[in-house]
């Protein structure tokens, strides 16, 4: 009786324990799969890569590219500064917008990515530009 509870015990904590410590990715690979759903217009992708406070900002943003071609260049994330379930990313490389045979480049550079952890899951949260957006 007393080593079927021990044992219980010891998996019931390994069982929490590994729950814990499962998450979906890193901040960096969820900017990075929510820019990439930008890019391909997946209107879809893009809201359910980002944290509820974020999915009208995704599907206006993901919205806005239907009706050009657009690519990423260089892209690259890291990590700035992490606190609690929240992480601020800094990208580089930029995404390439062609109107009407005429390139545009958005530089990712300029943006401080909010990353949070919502459900288990790193999903894009917003971003600043330092200009008060």
């Amino acid at each position: 009786m007393r080593k079927t509870i021990r044992i219980v015990g010891i998996l019931s904590f390994l069982s929490l324990t590994i729950t814990a410590c499962v998450q979906q990715g890193s901040a960096e690979d969820a900017i990075e799969a929510y820019l990439n759903a930008l890019v391909s217009k997946d209107v879809v992708r893009a809201v359910n890569k980002s944290c509820l406070n974020w999915e009208e900002g995704a599907h206006a943003e993901a919205s806005s590219f239907e009706a050009v071609i657009v690519q990423l260049d260089g892209l690259t994330c890291a990590s700035i500064s992490a606190s609690g379930a929240q992480t601020l990313v800094n990208c580089e490389g930029k995404i390439i917008a062609n109107y009407g045979g005429e390139d545009q480049d958005i530089p990712l550079s300029g943006r401080i990515y909010i990353a949070v952890l919502e459900d288990g899951e790193w999903k894009m949260c917003g971003y600043s530009t330092g200009t008060g957006e």
